[in-house]
């Protein structure tokens, strides 16, 4: 039976903790298994067997969607390519939709290809995000915007601050809001009043560790308690601003999490959202 104490009740887990190369016919069950009440699927993963077929599975064994990863990357063809790169997020707008996620998890992308203009970049992805919010409201699924640590600004990300992410959710109005995400987020002197300011904009809130020292910038994610982000005090952060939401466990991990059997990691993810989170 699913523990839904206290602690567990918010536990989700996004399925590149158990590497999204495995099916959802082996990740949902194993979630619903270990007690688990959330899940964060990628696109990859609804694609791989519809979106009637993704709905399906997580319904019957009950989970709820925290929110679906990734679009967004609106830089990634310039502008001449900006209308192909929204077709695309439109498609994962309906998949998120149609699986009953709370979200769609958005990245910048990072600059745009032959360019060394950030501030154009940024430029940009706010652009492909005005096309797209109108496709979002009319299917009622929020956009989540993921400020992404300034060391993936060039390639990955161009949005890398929260308070990026809060202006343009001031500019664009309903429907966009954000995902504070420690490992991207912790270092931010101006965390705790951008979380403030965020309030019930904030859609998604996710969970790993900064590893010290930590080997590749992008797949050396630590579980929660093993390096040196203050968890508990972000928590208590995101509470003050009345965020009561899934805490999604995302970790890239190749040297580690992503060797071990999916029951152990798992139970990890369990055991140490209740004592590190």
């Amino acid at each position: 039976m699913r523990d839904l104490s206290r602690h567990n009740r918010f536990l989700s887990i996004n399925t590149a903790t158990l590497r999204r190369e495995r099916p959802p016919a082996e990740v949902v069950p194993a979630q619903d298994a270990a007690g688990i009440p959330g899940i964060g699927p990628g696109r990859e993963q609804i694609q791989a067997i519809g979106i009637k077929g993704a709905a399906r599975l997580i319904g019957d064994h009950g989970l709820t969607v925290s929110g679906v990863s990734r679009a967004g990357v609106f830089t990634a063809q310039g502008r001449s390519g900006l209308r192909q790169v929204v077709d695309d997020n439109r498609r994962a707008v309906d998949e998120a939709a149609g699986i009953g996620a709370r979200c769609l998890v958005l990245i910048g992308g990072g600059l745009i290809p032959g360019s060394r203009d950030l501030a154009d970049a940024r430029k940009l992805f706010a652009e492909g995000l005005s096309a797209l919010l109108p496709h979002a409201r009319a299917a009622n699924l929020p956009l989540a915007i993921e400020p992404l640590h300034p060391m993936y600004a060039a390639d990955r990300a161009c949005i890398n601050t929260l308070a990026q992410a809060n202006d343009l959710c001031d500019a664009l109005g309903a429907g966009v809001g954000v995902v504070v995400d420690v490992y991207h987020t912790w270092w931010d002197p101006n965390l705790e009043r951008e979380i403030a300011r965020a309030g019930k904009r904030i859609l998604a809130f996710h969970l790993s560790d900064w590893l010290v020292p930590t080997t590749d910038l992008l797949l050396d994610r630590g579980m929660m308690g093993d390096g040196v982000i203050d968890l508990p005090l972000i928590r208590s952060w995101m509470e003050a601003a009345g965020y009561r939401g899934p805490h999604e466990v995302e970790i890239f991990s190749e040297r580690n999490w992503w060797k071990r059997d999916p029951d152990e990691v798992l139970a990890t993810c369990v055991a140490r959202h209740q004592t590190a989170c």
